[in-house]
């Protein structure tokens, strides 16, 4: 197998007296597309700027392409692409003049790929930067990072501040832009249903510790949702398989992980179920970061596969 692009080992990060990481452990595997995910305050910018060499964790270490990202030189930041929130631009340039000035500063920028993005995106050379859209600016920024031919796209919630379209514009512009390579994507988001789209593993934050970790495919296959409505003297389920119960019309919709054949048996006797389905990443997200027990798909989960990336 090959080495991580990314590792984050025991991470931990206070400022002042407020822990915002507590042991952060993940790892990006070449051309795999990481979303790492969490409320407002759960870490996310924090583990990034780390990442980056940026800022210093108390404890642990992560590293990119095998280095201590506090060691990290020019030629390997040269390998990694970088999407903030911001869409931070040269003001006074146009179109055109961003992507020269980039060509100029990176020696594997691909001309050509910007131009053809470029259009793509309907995006002209000679537009002023200061003129353009938040969205208009987000897609540039997306294809300068690119373009620059990255090992590693690193994106903090690029789609902030934007609406439906916009969102959805830049998302298909992303997917478009990565279909011809092979680099590796760590990105944080608020937008659920976009992670969806394109990621092949997620991991949720919650007050500052990893709570899943999980490829989409694994969520889907491991957790359902449900709907059971118990006979008289029918008491709520309980056990390690439930991640989540709530009152729901005289029943209570459940969120079972791993519930075994036994298990969704015993809850047919005891009462009605119904709509067994897996939940939408947006479901799960609710369902581990709020107040009714988050952490147990990660406890689960480390139990069952051993923790493995």
């Amino acid at each position: 197998m090959s080495s991580p692009v990314v590792t984050f080992d025991g991470v931990q990060r206070w400022f002042g007296k407020q822990p915002v990481l507590r042991g952060l452990s993940l790892s990006v595997q070449p051309g795999q597309v990481y979303a790492l995910l969490g409320r407002n305050g759960a870490g996310k910018s924090t583990a990034l700027r780390i990442l980056l060499g940026f800022l210093q964790p108390h404890a642990g270490r992560s590293s990119v392409f095998g280095i201590e990202s506090q060691q990290l030189g020019p030629a390997d930041r040269g390998r990694i692409g970088w999407v903030g929130e911001e869409h931070r631009l040269y003001p006074t340039m146009t179109v055109g003049g961003a992507v020269a000035f980039e060509a100029g500063t990176r020696p594997g920028f691909r001309r050509a790929f910007a131009d053809r993005a470029l259009q793509r995106c309907g995006l002209r050379t000679g537009q002023w930067i200061t003129r353009l859209s938040r969205g208009q600016r987000a897609q540039l920024c997306v294809v300068l990072a690119v373009a620059g031919n990255p090992d590693l796209l690193v994106c903090d919630d690029p789609a902030l501040g934007l609406d439906v379209v916009m969102r959805r514009e830049l998302l298909d512009a992303l997917i478009d832009l990565l279909a011809d390579t092979g680099c590796a994507v760590l990105f944080s988001s608020h937008f659920l249903t976009d992670v969806e789209r394109i990621a092949d593993r997620v991991g949720i934050l919650h007050d500052g510790a990893l709570v899943v970790d999980a490829t989409l495919d694994d969520v889907k296959r491991r957790v359902l949702r449900c709907l059971w409505t118990p006979r008289p003297g029918g008491a709520p389920p309980t056990g390690s398989h439930l991640l989540r119960s709530a009152v729901r019309r005289g029943g209570h919709e459940l969120t079972l992980l791993d519930a075994s054949p036994e298990q969704l048996a015993e809850l047919r006797a005891t009462g009605e179920l119904v709509a067994a389905a897996p939940p939408t990443l947006e479901e799960l997200f609710l369902d581990v970061t709020g107040t009714s027990g988050p952490g147990l798909l990660r406890e689960v989960e480390a139990e069952a596969v051993g923790g493995a990336r």
